[in-house]
């Protein structure tokens, strides 16, 4: 089974592909996106190496891997489910991580829950799993509330240390 394309009353989430990359760059070079995730935008070379490991997801795990979200013929983001690699996740036989950016003038419009409810749907309905589960900081609240929005329940907080630890502004 290789990576479905898969489609939403206002998304098209295709499997990511080489012509892909330029997009991925867009999203991943924004500060404000990934504030949340790394601290800071991600360099060209970063967003390269990612893609082709993104890519490699599909490849190597039928069913899974990074969707390219579109809405009306305009890229919106990109949606991903793979099993995670930390081990505080604790992921299992039957377990997969999701995961989910978007382009900032698309925020609020409800098109990150809708995503990810397809990908949920997916999950369960064609690839059979057992639990889909996702992670955010505890003060990305949009986040938090697209994660409770799809029927995802906060479990438990981890503690990382970070390379670049966000500024509190209080």
């Amino acid at each position: 089974m290789g990576q479905a394309t898969l489609e939403t009353s206002r998304l098209l989430l295709t499997p990511l592909a080489e012509e892909h990359l330029e997009l991925e760059v867009a999203v991943d070079s924004d500060p404000e996106v990934m504030r949340y995730l790394t601290g800071r935008p991600s360099p060209r070379k970063t967003v390269e190496a990612q893609h082709r490991r993104r890519l490699a997801i599909s490849q190597n795990t039928p069913g899974f891997g990074l969707w390219a979200g579109f809405t009306a013929g305009q890229f919106v983001g990109w949606w991903l489910l793979h099993p995670s690699t930390r081990p505080e996740s604790a992921a299992g036989e039957g377990e997969v991580e999701l995961g989910y950016r978007l382009l900032r003038r698309f925020w609020r419009q409800g098109l990150a829950s809708e995503g990810a409810r397809e990908l949920i749907r997916h999950a369960f309905d064609d690839l059979g799993l057992s639990r889909v589960f996702a992670e955010t900081m505890a003060v990305n609240t949009a986040s938090r509330a697209t994660m409770n929005s799809v029927g995802l329940h906060y479990q438990r907080t981890v503690h990382r240390e970070w390379d670049y630890p966000l500024r509190c502004s209080q």
